[in-house]
């Protein structure tokens, strides 16, 4: 623990060393970052002001939005900041704050999106028992065992980074903090811990993404079967928002997690995805293509 000392601080190379790509760069994320956390902030006010936060869909919808902003508050606005400097420092603490902080608010978000596909099955596949099975005392036991699994995932993994010594160059490659580029500093042999990490993030992610594509199968295959041609393009418009969540969240996970414990240049590219593009597109999937959603938004601000 004493060369874990040794090292104060750690040095982020970012994204790009081109001027003109970091001033484009810095408009873009923060106009998404402010478009996220103003969606977002829509969202919850609008669902906590209506009859909507009464059904399990809009009560998990609201949950999804605040972890919205919590995950992508723990790296954008350190990104967007870095990007008017030249030297992009982060002290040791908050580089552990910030990984614990993204892989906690992220496998909650992972956990509350295979809730609400559960939720959708139960909506298509078991109508006349949907408000037995989603009953607001399960409604919390889901929530609630969401944040439980983001505790025993992101806990013993920050148990393990933090006892990593530091003693040697400090710069990571990457605009944030993550697991395999810190690896890659450590002063000491971190195969084991490697395969740990990709054990606990990898097997998350793959095992969560084949949940939720199995479950989309099966709301799919019974709404064809089963339903009028104006249910069926309803279901598959919900779904096929959801498939569309999933698969720019997940496809590049299993790619960052799910393998050996080295660093690709593509790396940045693909944390993109799962760090702001993905958590951006929820606002607007689940606004502009729900008009009970709408209906509440206008109906609230026209209000007051």
């Amino acid at each position: 623990m004493e060369s874990q000392r040794n090292v104060s601080e750690f040095i982020l190379l970012g994204l790009s060393h081109d001027q003109n790509m970091q001033i484009f760069c810095f408009v873009l994320f923060l106009f998404c970052y402010a478009a996220l956390l103003v969606g977002n902030l829509l969202i919850l006010v609008s669902i906590r002001c209506s009859p909507l936060f009464h059904q399990p869909m809009y009560y998990f919808l609201s949950h999804l939005s605040t972890l919205d902003i919590c995950y992508i508050s723990s790296v954008t606005p350190k990104l967007i900041a870095d990007l008017l400097v030249e030297r992009k420092a982060i002290s040791y603490g908050n580089c552990m704050l910030q990984i614990f902080a993204m892989h906690f608010f992220g496998t909650i978000e992972v956990l509350i999106l295979t809730v609400m596909a559960f939720d959708h099955y139960a909506a298509i596949c078991k109508p006349l028992h949907y408000l037995l099975i989603m009953n607001r005392t399960r409604c919390n036991l889901l929530v609630l065992a969401a944040w439980a699994g983001g505790a025993v995932h992101s806990f013993p993994q920050f148990c393990m980074v933090i006892r990593l010594p530091f003693c040697g160059p400090n710069e990571i490659d990457h605009y944030f903090c993550d697991i395999f580029p810190l690896l890659k500093v450590a002063c000491t042999d971190t195969y084991i811990t490697g395969v740990l990490m990709v054990a606990n993030s990898g097997m998350v992610t793959l095992v969560t993404f084949v949940v939720l594509f199995f479950s989309f199968e099966v709301i799919i295959l019974f709404t064809l079967r089963n339903h009028s041609a104006e249910g069926r393009r309803k279901a598959l418009s919900t779904c096929g928002s959801h498939i569309t969540v999933i698969v720019l969240f997940f496809g590049p996970s299993i790619f960052a997690y799910l393998r050996p414990p080295t660093n690709f240049p593509e790396d940045k590219i693909f944390a993109l995805f799962y760090t702001i593009i993905a958590p951006m597109f929820n606002p607007l999937i689940y606004t502009l293509r729900n008009s009970e959603m709408k209906n509440a938004m206008r109906k609230f601000w026209c209000q007051t």
